[in-house]
């Protein structure tokens, strides 16, 4: 476990010092201001967005008024963390799941120095771990010790079940990070729900062997979710360009689902770095949020 923490603190002090170096010292963290209260109105003054005007007092005849928000002081930070026996593909050390559990770990200890409260739900086809929002060290320290140390009793997967779970207990408005490989179908009308009641974060993770196999002729493919193999020619182009436009055609409609709702949409493969992503994350969000 101390290994654990001090390799998840070496990589936040890295992304930290990127984002210094790269934004001029102008660092604001990515939970850092994203949720905002309603604080009173105030006159309309020139170069004010028109969106912001509030209509109902401005129809008082007393002048043109807009709404004045303030930054939420009790922010509330949920990961949903896909631990499915899909993520166990990856060479060992560079498993989706251990990359998972890295990046919500980063993250984790990033809100907990916003004075974040941040809960954790782990699922596969079933709820494998559920974590209330808290604040303090202490509890960051006891979601990350129970995400490493958990072993799920399912291998399966059902998205649709696990963002359904999170839409009936998250009740206020939250910053959401949701990570898996999203190898499932029909969830996303429910991810369209979540993204437009909360502030949504989606991580994308995924293998290049999933979408760029090696040619090797006739092999057996073991699926860990079905527990059946079925044998594919890996060396025919045709076998290998559906696969592949499959994967794309599937990362291309999340991305746009995201993007439709403003929701916030992240790729990364297991053969990458994902602190530069990371940073990339953080600088459209502050940009986002100084906008």
């Amino acid at each position: 476990m101390q290994e654990i923490l001090r390799k998840l603190r070496k990589i936040e002090i890295q992304i930290r010092r990127t984002i210094n170096s790269r934004m001029h010292g102008n660092f604001q963290s990515v939970f850092k201001g994203s949720g905002l209260e309603f604080a009173d109105v105030r006159d309309y003054q020139y170069g004010d967005d028109v969106r912001a005007i509030d209509w109902n007092v401005s129809a008082k005849g007393h002048g043109t008024f807009v709404k004045n928000f303030r930054e939420e002081k009790e922010q509330f930070v949920f990961f949903i963390l896909d631990v499915s026996g899909s993520q166990e593909i990856g060479r060992s050390g560079q498993k989706k799941i251990e990359l998972a559990k890295e990046i919500t770990g980063v993250l984790a200890m990033s809100a907990m120095k916003e004075n974040s409260h941040v809960g954790l739900i782990c699922f596969s086809d079933q709820k494998e771990l559920y974590i209330k929002p808290d604040k303090g060290i202490k509890h960051i320290y006891n979601i990350l010790l129970r995400m490493f140390e958990l072993q799920s009793k399912s291998i399966r997967t059902n998205l649709n079940k696990a963002i359904r779970f999170a839409l009936n207990l998250i009740k206020r408005k939250s910053v959401v990070i949701l990570i898996s490989d999203f190898i499932d179908e029909q969830f996303e009308p429910n991810l369209v729900a979540l993204a437009r009641r909360n502030d949504l974060v989606v991580i994308h993770l995924s293998d290049r062997r999933e979408f760029n196999f090696p040619k090797l002729g006739i092999i057996p493919l073991y699926d860990k979710e079905i527990k059946k193999t079925i044998w594919v020619n890996s060396s025919s182009k045709r076998f290998r360009n559906r696969i592949a436009r499959s994967f794309d055609e599937k990362r291309n409609l999340l991305e746009e689902i995201c993007k439709k709702n403003k929701a916030n949409y992240l790729w990364v493969d297991t053969s990458e770095d994902y602190v530069p992503k990371l940073v990339k994350l953080f600088r459209v969000r502050n940009a986002h949020l100084s906008s």
